[in-house]
């Protein structure tokens, strides 16, 4: 009697989890009001009259659930009359047959479908909203959504940042982060709370690195992405990429002490190219703390001040080169460069009020007369430099 009862309790437990599984995907279901929702009747006709980027999901996936809303939002923005692209998704545990045809191996598969192709263009990078929208763009040679669409981080308090599912991935895409992934509850997360904010503030003024912390109880989809199974967990993320998950010492002088340890390891395996052709050395003049005063004294000059590991100095590096050979065999005009990372000229660096990377400069005859905020496009800096330059200068 008493092993029917347990049975029984047992079933009972089995038939209340599939209700409320059967809820929750319901629920999500209704939720996708933007979002739409294909089969094999529908797909391969609909497919064809417009651009089209697919979920192939199973509703008890959990990466499915945690895109879900970011998916949603994408639907938002892109499913509108005036627009080439459809945002929709398709259940394989109702359509199998549609996903074994498509190859999908494992959900959530996003593809990219042009109007008119029955091949599909597989989306193989980060899940989040600027990431997708960067894809669909690529794909489509236009622009969906805005700065507006995307919400930028709010401002950091003594150095530290609260990222959220909205701000995450366009925040940690380009640069150096240290991130918190805590729960508030969290015994070990309370404890580290006041380190992780004077870490923060320690380094809120180097521009080097950003120190930032996500609540894994609001913001799942992000925790999920990073596989995050604990709190809290430290992790250091290069351009949107994980590099490495911090298991030391929680104090404030360890913990800094990572954070230049990172920089330093970042520093040194980047491949600083050195300018090999004549007209290029001669083109960027490369001046540090030392030469600095001299090499800026006569004419025009525009300094780039930057650090290697810089994701905008690095895209920014070949067209500064490229301005350089404009304006080479021009005496009245130096194109210039200077390390900030370099002990030489940190020095100047403080000195000039170099707060980010790049902080681009115009002097005349030795004196900071502007900063350049534009473009950072060849034909935008050409212009910026001519415009400072005499009458008699001017061909």
């Amino acid at each position: 009697m008493t092993g029917r009862s347990s049975s029984f309790i047992t079933l009972k437990k089995h038939i209340f989890l599939f209700l409320f599984m059967l809820s929750q995907v319901s629920s999500q279901q209704e939720d996708a009001v933007h979002t739409v929702q294909y089969n094999k009747d529908n797909f391969a006709t609909e497919i064809k009259k417009k651009n089209h980027f697919v979920m192939f999901y199973a509703p008890w996936c959990g990466h499915c659930q945690r895109l879900e809303p970011t998916w949603e939002q994408l639907a938002e923005i892109s499913n509108k009359e005036d627009n080439s692209i459809k945002i929709g998704k398709v259940d394989c545990t109702t359509d199998s047959s549609l996903c074994t045809e498509h190859d999908v191996t494992g959900y959530p598969t996003l593809k990219f479908f042009k109007a008119g192709e029955s091949k599909g263009t597989k989306f193989r990078g980060t899940r989040d909203l600027p990431s997708l929208l960067s894809f669909l763009n690529d794909q489509l040679g236009t622009t969906l959504g805005s700065a507006d669409t995307v919400p930028s981080p709010p401002e950091a308090v003594n150095g530290l940042l609260e990222l959220t599912e909205n701000t995450f991935g366009k925040h940690v895409s380009t640069g150096y982060h240290f991130v918190k992934f805590y729960a508030p509850w969290c015994g070990h997360c309370q404890k580290l709370a006041p380190t992780w904010e004077e870490l923060a503030n320690s380094l809120r003024n180097n521009n080097y690195a950003s120190i930032s912390k996500v609540d894994c109880t609001q913001h799942r989809s992000v925790c999920g992405q990073f596989d995050i199974k604990g709190y809290p967990t430290l992790l250091w993320i290069e351009d949107g990429k994980k590099v490495d998950k911090y298991s030391g010492q929680r104090t404030h002088e360890e913990l800094k002490a990572y954070v230049s340890k990172m920089l330093a390891k970042s520093n040194d395996q980047m491949d600083v190219k050195t300018d090999s052709s004549d007209s290029t050395t001669h083109a960027v003049l490369s001046l540090t703390g030392d030469s600095f005063k001299h090499g800026i004294e006569k004419g025009i000059s525009f300094v780039k001040f930057f650090a290697p590991w810089c994701g905008h100095c690095k895209r920014l590096a070949p067209i500064w080169e490229e301005l350089g050979k404009k304006f080479f065999g021009n005496e009245s005009v130096n194109i210039v460069k200077v390390d900030c990372t370099l002990d030489a000229s940190k020095d100047l660096c403080n000195e000039q009020e170099v707060d980010g990377f790049p902080t681009l400069y115009l002097y005349r005859d030795g004196h900071k007369v502007s900063e350049y905020n534009g473009a950072r496009n060849l034909d935008d800096l050409y212009d910026f430099v001519s415009n400072y330059l005499q009458p008699h200068d001017e061909l």
